[in-house]
């Protein structure tokens, strides 16, 4: 499994931005899609998973109701609607793939993004 980032960028506080993930290779076999941030200085952070099979959706709490985790019928592709954004959502974005269950445990996540960098300005 491939995955590749874009749509990061620059944008103001109370801006949106809306990051996609192109998937590619054995895209069957996913059970579990994510999203996860990191930040300077900081460990890398759960924001949103989506179960493949049934398009159920799990947030964190610190972007729940701001942050929206979707993905195209064919499954080529995961998408991270961003508002409200805040400068403290300043980070690097990656997307995740699992072929386990495995919800917000980065540790199921074995294939990964090189990441997008996300920059909110006060």
């Amino acid at each position: 499994v491939q995955l590749v980032e874009s749509g990061g960028g620059l944008v103001q506080a109370g801006g949106s931005l809306r990051l996609s993930c192109v998937v590619s290779g054995s895209i069957n076999d996913i059970y579990h899609m994510a999203w996860f941030r990191q930040a300077p200085g900081k460990e890398r952070e759960f924001l949103a998973a989506m179960r493949t099979t049934n398009s159920n959706t799990y947030y964190a709490g610190s972007v729940k109701g701001r942050f929206t985790i979707s993905r195209d019928n064919a499954g080529n592709a995961m998408y991270l609607q961003m508002s409200n954004l805040k400068p403290e959502d300043t980070a690097v974005y990656y997307c995740a793939a699992s072929f386990l269950s495995a919800h917000s445990r980065e540790d199921r996540y074995g294939y990964w993004g090189r990441g997008t960098q996300v920059t909110v300005s006060s």
